[in-house]
C-alpha cells in the first residue's frame, strides 16, 4: 500500500487529492491534512465582499464529499516535514497540530510514501505596519469570512453615503510586494458597480493603490491582447477602464504603513506619501505556510526544502541571475524537490525562479513589484498534473510523467466587473503562456493566436456559470473530472 499525504486542501490540493483517489486503487491511501474545515472558491469572494454572495454561497465541508470518495481527512496545521522519518518511523512524516474541535491541540505524526505540499499562501498581513482586518485598518477579501466583514463595512458605509456624507475607497495592494492584483482590481470595480445601482457613485471617490509600475500588469509583466482585429497592450485596456469609470489610480507605490483612515507608501521615485480612506481593502503579501524540516536526527535542514520565503523548492533553475537573463526554461517542469524525489509542491506552495515582471526598487532600495500570481487555473492544472505524476510513480513510472511548466501553459481570467444577469460585465483574458517566452514568442513573449480579451456582459455569464461548475466539480458530483481545469 502506498500513501499519498496531501497538505492544503485549496484549489490546487483539493484538485490534487481528487485526482489521485479516482485514478488510485482503493489499496491505496489519499490523506488530506488541512487546518480548515471547509473549501472556499476563492474568485467569488470579490461578489461576497459587496454583499452579492454569502460565505455559504462560495464554501462547502469537506468532510462529507472526503468521506463519499475515500479520501482520509484530517483537520489540522502541518508543523514540520521529516523527509527521512526519525528513530521512531523510518519512512518520512509530517507533524501537524490538530484544529477540529474534537481534538484541538492535539499533535500527531502523519506518514507518507509520497508527498504533495499543496499549502498554499500564508496571508503575512504582519509585514505592512497597520494592515489586516484582525489587528489592523484596512479589509480584506482573502478569505470568505474576510470579505464578510468588508461586506458589512461597506453596508455600513452606504447608509452614511445616503446620508449625504462623501466617501473616500481606497481599494488596491499593499505592500510592495503583494500579488493577487486581480482580485483588487475585480473588487474594485464591484464596488463601482454597486455604488452605481444604489445611485450612490456621485458620493464616492474611489482610489487605486498598486506595486505594479503600470496597470494592466498583474504580475505577469502585462499582456498584449488581440481586441477588434487589433493589438493593444493591458497598460491601454485598464487605463481605459478606470478612466470610463472615473477611478484615479496610483501606480509604483509600496504601502508600509497603515493607520485609522490612512495609507502611508513609498514611490518608486523614492517619494513618501499618504492616502486618505473611510474604507480600505488592501490585499497583503504571501508567503509559504512557515514549517520546518528536520532530518532523521533531528537536525533543522528546512533551507533544504524551502526557500527563504517560505515556498518548496522545487525542479526549477534558482540560480541569481540579472533579469534580462531569465528564461522561460527556468521554471519548474514537474514540481518535484530535487532531493527527494517523493516530494512534491504544487499552487502557490512552490518557489518561484524569479519575477515574471520587472523588479524595481526605490532610491532607498526597496523592493516594489508584483510577485508571480500562481493562483486559479494554473493552480488546478498543476495540482492535477502533480497528482498524475505520483499516481504512474506508485504504479512504477521511474520519475514524474506530467509536466505543467508555467512557461508552457496558458491561463484564462474572468475579472467581473459587476454581479448582474442583465447588466453585469466582466473582463475576459487569455494568455499563452503565462510565464513569457521570448525565444518561441520574440514580439510579445506570448502567442498572440491564444491572448485576447473583451469586456462585457458575456463575461459576467461565463464567471457566474463558472463559479457553478467548479463549485460541482470540487464536490465530487457526476462526471466532476469531465469539467476542465
Amino acid at each position: 500500500m502506498a500513501r499519498v499525504l496531501i497538505l492544503g486542501a485549496g484549489i490546487a490540493g483539493h484538485t490534487a487529492a481528487l485526482f489521485a483517489r479516482q485514478k488510485l486503487g482503493k489499496k491505496h491511501q489519499v490523506t488530506v491534512v488541512t487546518p480548515n474545515s471547509k473549501w472556499n472558491w476563492i474568485p467569488s469572494n470579490i461578489w461576497v465582499g459587496v454583499g452579492q454572495m454569502t460565505p455559504e454561497q462560495v464554501t462547502f465541508d469537506l468532510a462529507p464529499v472526503y468521506k463519499k470518495v475515500g479520501i482520509e481527512f484530517i483537520q489540522a496545521k502541518a508543523l514540520s516535514i521529516h523527509p527521512d522519518g526519525d528513530q521512531e518511523l523510518k519512512t518520512g512524516f509530517v507533524t501537524v497540530e490538530r484544529t477540529d474541535e474534537a481534538q484541538k491541540g492535539q499533535t500527531e505524526k502523519v506518514g507518507y510514501d509520497f508527498l504533495i505540499n499543496s499549502t498554499g499562501p500564508r496571508l503575512n498581513f504582519a509585514a505592512t505596519e497597520g494592515l489586516g482586518p484582525d489587528i489592523g485598518h484596512s479589509l480584506s477579501v482573502c478569505t470568505a469570512g474576510h470579505a464578510a466583514q468588508a461586506a458589512e463595512a461597506f453596508a455600513n458605509l452606504t447608509v452614511e453615503m445616503k446620508q449625504g456624507q462623501r466617501k473616500r475607497i481606497l481599494i488596491g495592494t499593499g505592500h510592495g510586494m503583494s500579488t493577487c492584483q486581480g482580485a483588487a482590481f475585480e473588487y474594485l470595480f464591484n464596488l463601482d458597480f454597486e455604488l452605481r445601482k444604489l445611485g450612490l457613485r456621485d458620493m464616492a471617490d474611489l482610489h487605486y493603490i498598486t506595486n505594479e509600475a503600470n496597470l494592466g500588469d498583474f504580475g505577469v509583466g502585462g499582456m498584449h491582447i488581440k481586441r477588434g482585429g487589433y493589438m493593444t497592450h493591458s497598460k491601454v485596456f485598464t487605463e481605459s477602464l478606470f478612466a470610463e469609470s472615473g477611478i484615479s489610480w496610483i501606480t509604483g507605490a509600496g504601502v508600509n504603513k497603515v493607520e485609522s483612515g490612512k495609507a502611508h507608501y513609498e514611490t518608486l521615485e523614492g517619494e513618501f506619501k499618504e492616502q486618505g480612506f473611510d474604507f480600505a481593502m488592501l490585499i497583503p503579501p504571501f508567503a509559504g505556510a512557515g514549517f520546518k524540516a528536520f532530518d532523521r536526527a533531528g537536525e533543522e535542514i528546512t533551507e533544504q526544502l524551502f526557500a527563504p520565503n517560505g515556498f518548496m523548492k522545487v525542479d526549477a533553475d534558482y540560480t541569481p541571475r540579472p533579469f534580462e537573463e531569465w528564461s522561460a526554461s527556468d521554471w519548474p517542469k514537474t514540481y518535484q524537490n530535487p532531493k527527494w524525489s517523493n516530494i512534491f509542491a504544487a499552487g502557490i506552495a512552490f518557489a518561484p525562479p524569479h519575477l515574471i515582471s520587472r523588479p524595481r526598487t526605490s532610491p532607498g532600495g526597496t523592493p516594489i513589484n508584483p510577485t508571480p500570481p500562481r493562483t486559479g487555473m494554473p493552480s488546478a492544472i498543476i495540482g492535477k498534473a502533480v497528482a498524475l505524476s505520483v499516481v504512474d510513480m506508485i504504479k512504477g513510472a521511474p520519475k514524474p510523467t506530467h509536466h505543467a511548466s508555467m512557461s508552457e501553459i496558458g491561463a484564462a481570467c474572468v475579472a467581473s466587473a459587476g454581479k448582474s444577469l442583465t447588466r453585469g460585465k466582466a473582463a475576459s483574458m487569455t494568455m499563452y503562456p503565462v510565464v513569457p517566452d521570448f525565444e518561441r514568442f520574440p514580439e510579445t513573449g506570448r502567442d498572440m493566436d491564444h491572448s485576447f480579451g473583451e469586456i462585457g456582459l458575456a463575461g459576467h455569464w461565463i464567471k457566474h456559470l463558472l463559479h457553478h461548475l467548479f463549485l460541482y466539480k470540487a464536490k465530487a458530483k457526476p462526471f466532476w473530472f469531465l469539467i476542465p481545469e
